[in-house]
């Protein structure tokens, strides 16, 4: 009996060696699922990925963003060569990468197996379609102007246009989108896209179609735009309807929120329908624009902000085994100083609701949509993030989301329009990121600074609670239903100004906790790390300095803060040695 066991022991073992070598374990269950296709496009990632952390010492945008860039080229040539030779040899159709390392094939599963066995591959994906976040309502025929206002209620929610009388509109920030494509001759479209030089286009740097074939999924029949269009065009109409709000400056109502920002863009969906190869070739060409001919890369001509108003559901095909193919580039995006704007879902009211890519990802700003009734929408999604196990607090923000006044396009591929109020996080996201073009105009040394920016928005926004509780206590900010709060784009540029060209934490040495938080009429401040003369500082939401203290601290230290005579709301802190600026958001109630 026991010679009988060890026999089969052996058998198992020799089993699990073949099966390694194989390399059958790197293929993912979704992609053995598609085995009986003849053609099947799927996703070949390497094991070996770019180390872009010396980006971080890079304070220029443009630097950051050509280190990046030559990092990844470098590693994708170095490290592509043997696997492309395999797939060229089949005569397989491919895309390298380099936001990703990797390659993206339409091929067999004899080829998939073959490239499994290659020691440099660690996985292999389903290439799985995406879905546009499509407006959960949409009104084709809204009264603009019901109130006689000459802006839409999320401008002036967010205080867009006390922004534009401090004199800034967004002036030489690059807006970038990647949707179903943007109706550019729209005329208040046209005058902010950066390929417009008020008598030609050149749309070089400025638009790229990452669009090849027909989606199987979609309706190409109603498709008036074709593929691999050389100027940009909408086939859907909810990119043109994204692009109004964050840039539009229209003569019957203001539209955008940065009306004098410029735009790029990116068309990643065929009828609404994209795939992860569509997404990261978009992500690449944002990272390092290039020309019509996809040559040429430029990472100055990158954007500073991309809005990404799409998502990846199961039923779609999109599982946890592929999610990394967006997080990281993502991740590299904002080393690069790009930020990325994502809208957070409209699978709302219940927790747990934020699970598909892109929204769920740390490096995403995500982005929940305010009702008009200044609470939640019932179907902006809600945190916590579990499908990846992470148990991570999202969204990060709140933006006006329902019944948001912008342009549709009166049939795929024309530059007709009407104005259409549409709800969803979709219409969100583009306030969002309209915003941080407010912040950069105001304050160039933002530029790049992706961490300072989105710390910025959430330490200004104005806090909001909620009884629902979604593994984090609705009553506690961040929560997992507003995130911080609503974005206050006043509160924000102000902060932007009050803080310009601060360094935060310098030596890395300075610790501060604050506690109550939210406070009454008092709080404590604990120091560890600052030394000899310190300076505790406290601002309003506005951006006025509300109290200051001067401090000799001997390395620790407590102090307390009386604040009887100031207002509930929000406020923010900053505190400095010679070497060290800490700053942080204070809420009273």
């Amino acid at each position: 009996m026991k010679k009988i066991i060890l026999t089969y022991l052996l058998l198992g073992f020799s089993t699990l060696i073949v099966a390694q070598n194989d390399g059958l374990f790197k293929i993912s269950q979704s992609l053995w699922n598609k085995q009986k296709q003849v053609e099947i496009p799927f996703f070949v990632l390497l094991k070996e990925q770019a180390n872009l952390t010396l980006a971080k010492h890079f304070k220029n945008k443009s630097e950051k963003g050509n280190f990046v860039y030559h990092e990844l080229l470098t590693l994708a040539e170095q490290t592509q060569t043997d696997l492309l030779i395999i797939i060229e040899n089949e005569k397989a159709t491919f895309q390298s990468f380099s936001i990703v390392n990797g390659i993206w094939v339409k091929g067999s599963f004899e080829l998939v197996r073959k490239l499994a066995k290659e020691p440099s591959v660690a996985n292999i994906f389903y290439n799985a379609p995406v879905r546009v976040l499509e407006p959960v309502e949409m009104d084709r025929n809204p009264l603009l102007n019901s109130r006689g206002d000459s802006l839409t209620w999320g401008v002036r929610k967010i205080k867009a246009d006390a922004v534009w009388a401090l004199g800034y509109k967004g002036q030489g920030v690059i807006i970038g989108g990647q949707d179903t494509g943007y109706g550019w001759q729209l005329p208040n479209l046209k005058t902010r896209y950066r390929g417009w030089n008020g008598t030609v286009a050149n749309h070089n740097y400025n638009w790229h179609d990452a669009i090849r074939e027909f989606s199987p999924l979609g309706d190409s029949i109603n498709n008036n735009c074709g593929l691999n269009v050389l100027e940009p065009c909408d086939d859907n109409g909810h990119g043109t309807h994204t692009m109004g709000t964050m840039v539009a400056s229209d003569t019957i109502v203001s539209l955008g929120v940065a009306p004098e920002s410029q735009w790029i863009g990116c068309r990643n969906m065929e009828d609404g329908w994209g795939a992860p190869n569509t997404y990261l070739e978009c992500f690449e060409w944002f990272l390092a624009p290039t020309d019509l001919n996809n040559q040429n890369a430029d990472p100055t001509k990158a954007p500073h902000v991309i809005n990404n108003s799409w998502g990846c559901p199961e039923i779609e095909g999109c599982d946890t085994s592929n999610f990394v193919l967006l997080e990281m580039a993502i991740n590299n995006l904002k080393l690069a100083g790009v930020v990325v704007v994502v809208s957070a879902g409209n699978n709302g009211p219940n927790c747990y609701s934020i699970n598909t890519p892109a929204a769920i990802f740390e490096s995403s700003f995500s982005v929940g949509a305010l009702g008009v009734n200044d609470t939640i929408t019932n179907f902006s999604s809600r945190g916590l993030v579990n499908v990846d196990g992470s148990g991570r607090t999202k969204p990060n923000i709140t933006a006006p989301g329902e019944a948001v006044t912008s342009y549709w396009l009166q049939g795929n591929g024309t530059n007709t329009f009407s104005y259409l109020n549409a709800s969803g996080t979709s219409m969100a996201g583009p306030h969002v990121a309209g915003l941080v073009a407010l912040m950069i105009s105001a304050d160039s040394t933002l530029a790049g600074d992706v961490d300072r920016i989105e710390n910025i928005i959430e330490q200004t926004a104005f806090g909001r609670t909620t009884a629902q509780n979604c593994g984090v206590l609705g009553v506690t900010i961040p929560n997992n239903t507003y995130g911080f709060g609503i974005v206050d784009a006043l509160s924000a540029v102000n902060q932007s100004i009050a803080t310009s060209g601060v360094n935060e934490n310098l030596n890395n040495n300075g610790k501060v906790e604050i506690f109550p938080n939210p406070f009454k009429n008092q709080f404590l401040v604990k120091l560890e790390g600052f030394q000899g003369y310190t300076m505790f500082e406290l601002y309003s939401a506005d951006g006025r300095l509300i109290q200051q203290q001067n401090w000799v601290i001997t390395w620790h230290n407590l102090r307390t803060i009386h604040v009887e005579n100031i207002p509930i709301g929000v406020y923010f802190y900053k505190i400095s040695d010679n070497q060290t600026i800490t700053q942080g958001k204070l809420i009273k109630n």
